[in-house]
């Protein structure tokens, strides 16, 4: 089988087109995540906390580079700066981010299996001794 035909089998597999939707779809549904828990939830949440942004918090691990023009009390200005820092404040947003996305789709793949019809259990196989018992009944009948 050449390489193209191979390849066009592969791609023509319901499962391969179903997955490149999912991941589509996926990306599309991230940016909705990442904008309800940037914009909505971790502004809440900060402003709870006594902070409006949680992406100002960090510690700086490195030294402010000579130079530096920006604001020493901006994540965004150090770390464009190239100075090593812990940006605990912008993991915490990202985290938030995934158990936000990861119950979704918890709660979609609940919902989509309980609509889903369940597959009829296949009958138990008659035991061997109970078709030899029938065996025998049918030939006493004749």
């Amino acid at each position: 089988m050449g390489l193209i035909t191979e390849f066009k089998t592969f791609i023509n597999r319901g499962n391969v087109i179903d997955l490149a939707v999912g991941v589509i779809i996926g990306g599309a549904f991230a940016t909705i995540t990442k904008s309800l828990t940037d914009d909505i939830i971790m502004p809440v949440v900060g402003y709870l906390l006594g902070g409006a942004d949680f992406s100002r918090y960090f510690i700086r691990l490195g030294e402010i580079p000579a130079g530096f023009g920006g604001n020493p009390q901006s994540y965004a200005d150090l770390k464009g700066a190239g100075v090593a820092m812990l940006g605990w404040g912008e993991f915490l947003t990202v985290l938030v981010n995934f158990l936000i996305l990861a119950f979704i789709i918890f709660m979609l793949v609940r919902t989509v299996n309980r609509l889903m019809p369940k597959p009829e259990a296949a009958p138990a196989a008659t035991p061997e001794d109970i078709m030899l018992l029938r065996e025998i009944r049918d030939s006493l009948k004749k």
